[in-house]
């Protein structure tokens, strides 16, 4: 299915003169920009394509290419509502800037002097990251997407979790990019201002910067007349289809909730061109602006190093954006991605352009880099560099490279292997401190995974290896069942993020008045008394004169595990409703110990 490359839409833009001045200009500097995008819509089999210019303090020009909603063949206009995706962090870095300018937040200072419920993951970091740590992606910790991605867990669900998260490198060493710490920033944002942070948005940006057609949901999207509808293109064919909207966005609003279009967007470049002044008036603090600037941590020169294009160079990391050199030119951007929404929103901060770029569709997602950066070389008169051609060439090698790929899935599994127990062994719900539950369900003789919204069936590998089928949008999951040494189902992997996470299952709880009648006084063999006590959290402790004191896990009925050796148990002993003794087990042998207490 091929695209119609015929369609395009110009807004009408009402402008005082000097405004028409640069806005005719601007249109003669791009005056085959319009076929040229015709084309590259038609070559890349696009959806819709959105394009924005502000010069100076005006939108002086808007394009709509193709469709903003291909099934009902309807244009993208300078209105129409997208999500922005990451594009929406600029936003929070500015609204802790106005924390910062209240004195209620510091920019370089261990955050935890001024928000002392915020924890990391050890002393040192907590002793260490800043908000400018946070807000630059600096703190060493890697993205663990999993955690919020299709999740139900609130900003502050995953703001408590912040503390799980042990750091990959050393804090500011390295840039590496995670969502995670600006949902936690949002959170600081309420507990620091008492507003919610999408209230505190609303009110001290979008409000004074007249955004009324911008909200922070798929709802507040879909309530726009004039709004986009994501698709993408078939990984093995060009057909192109309809995707659901990504809507599980609360838990992380403050890194990609916010839906805009160019014209709500404009006003926005205009008061980040223009020191924070919009419509003769001071709406953002110049200071935050300048500090989102500075750069914080130095990034690798991605597109020379990887393709010998070296037109960018030198990027490094603000607060909530990027700046680097395009071809001897400042230049300061971010991208947006979510499941059928890309978008750059960059620009020159010396010649005070500014160019807005949306697209339909993940196989397009390279145009938002694409576009801009040639209508930047347009607008200053310089050679155009065939960005769309590099990039399509990639994109083509890419969706081959992936069908290679996908047709040698499975060369590793060993046939004729069974799983080790029934499959309603399988079932139950595994836990991970992080990430969650992954609850495996079976269902008409199926093993099914359920994990965070993601609901799909479970189908044999080898061994005790499980996988889901490779969904378009979804891809594969693959589920390794492990077994403690009394050969029970007891812990599940899967690959998450950058690495392996391990759910272990969760086991009935022990009701409390219960385990008070399991405390009391023992005695060993050889007549060694010990206390097994219950502390708060309704966790029983054997705590020996002769050993460290053991925490006891619960494991199935009067069983329990330790910590420190999988392959021993502490089962107490039950006999007419009264508690007798505590037997712990071993490889070596089993050892039993007699209550001495009533109870």
């Amino acid at each position: 299915m091929r695209m119609p490359c015929g369609f395009l839409i110009a807004a009408i833009l009402s402008l005082p003169a000097h405004g028409m001045d640069r806005s005719a200009d601007v249109a003669r500097k791009l005056r085959s920009f319009d076929e040229h995008v015709q084309s590259v819509l038609y070559d890349w089999n696009g959806v819709g394509i959105g394009v924005g210019v502000v010069v100076d303090d005006q939108l002086v020009f808007t394009r709509g290419y193709g469709y903003r909603d291909y099934g009902n063949k309807l244009p993208v206009t300078s209105k129409t509502v997208f999500q922005i995706a990451s594009n929406t962090k600029l936003f929070t870095a500015v609204a802790a800037g106005f924390l910062v300018e209240e004195g209620k937040l510091t920019w370089d200072e261990p955050i935890r002097n001024s928000v002392p419920s915020i924890q990391f993951y050890s002393d040192s970091l907590n002793n260490t990251v800043t908000l400018q740590d946070m807000l630059a992606h600096r703190t060493g910790i890697t993205r663990h997407d999993s955690i919020w991605y299709r999740s139900e867990f609130t900003t502050r669900e995953i703001y408590e979790r912040l503390k799980l998260l042990e750091p990959a490198a050393p804090p500011r060493q390295v840039q590496l990019y995670n969502n995670l710490m600006y949902a936690g920033v949002g959170h600081v944002v309420e507990l620091e201002s008492g507003r919610p942070w999408k209230d505190f948005v609303q009110e001290r940006i979008l409000a004074p910067l007249d955004m009324g057609a911008t909200g922070f949901s798929i709802p507040e999207l879909l309530e726009q007349p004039d709004h986009g509808v994501p698709y993408d293109e078939r990984r093995d064919s060009t057909e192109l289809y309809r995707i659901p909207y990504y809507e599980h966005i609360d838990g992380i609003a403050a890194a990609g909730s916010i839906v805009s279009n160019i014209e709500d967007l404009s006003h926005w470049l205009i008061a980040l061109m223009n020191e924070g002044r919009y419509a003769g008036r001071q709406v953002l603090p110049a200071s935050v602006l300048e500090a989102t600037l500075l750069p914080s941590i130095a990034l690798p020169s991605e597109l020379g190093e990887a393709h010998g294009w070296w037109e960018l160079q030198n990027p490094v990391e603000g607060m909530g954006r990027r700046t680097a050199s395009y071809r001897g030119h400042l230049i300061t951007y971010h991208g947006g991605a979510l499941p059928g929404f890309y978008s750059q929103i960059s620009y020159l901060p010396h010649e005070r352009i500014g160019v807005i770029v949306f697209t339909i569709g993940k196989h397009t997602r390279k145009l938002t880099d694409a576009l801009s950066y040639e209508v930047y070389e347009r607008l200053l008169g310089m050679s155009v560099t065939p960005w769309t051609d590099r990039w399509l060439e990639v994109r083509r090698k890419e969706k081959q490279a992936d069908a290679a790929a996908r047709s040698r899935a499975g060369a590793g599994r060993i046939s004729g292997t069974q799983p080790s127990h029934a499959l309603q062994d399988y079932a139950g719900d595994y836990e991970h401190p992080a990430y969650g539950v992954m609850r495996v369900g079976l269902e008409d003789g199926q093993l099914q995974l359920d994990f965070h919204n993601l609901h799909l069936p479970l189908e044999h590998f080898h061994y005790d290896r499980f996988q889901t089928p490779d969904d378009e949008q979804d891809g594969l999951r693959s589920v390794n069942f492990l077994t403690s040494p009394h050969g029970d189902l007891d812990r599940a992997t899967m690959s998450l993020d950058e690495a392996e996470a391990t759910f272990v299952r969760r086991r009935t709880p022990v009701d409390k008045r219960l385990l008070e009648r399991l405390a009391g006084t023992y005695e060993s063999a050889d007549g060694a008394r010990f206390q097994v006590g219950l502390q708060p959290g309704a966790t029983l402790v054997v705590a020996s004169p002769e050993g460290p004191n053991r925490v006891l896990i619960p494991y199935r009925d009067l069983e329990f595990r330790i910590r420190e050796f999988s392959d021993v148990t502490y089962e107490f002993v039950m006999d007419d409703d009264r508690v007798t003794g505590l037997r712990q087990t071993e490889p070596s042998g089993e050892y039993f110990s007699k209550r001495v207490d009533a109870r």
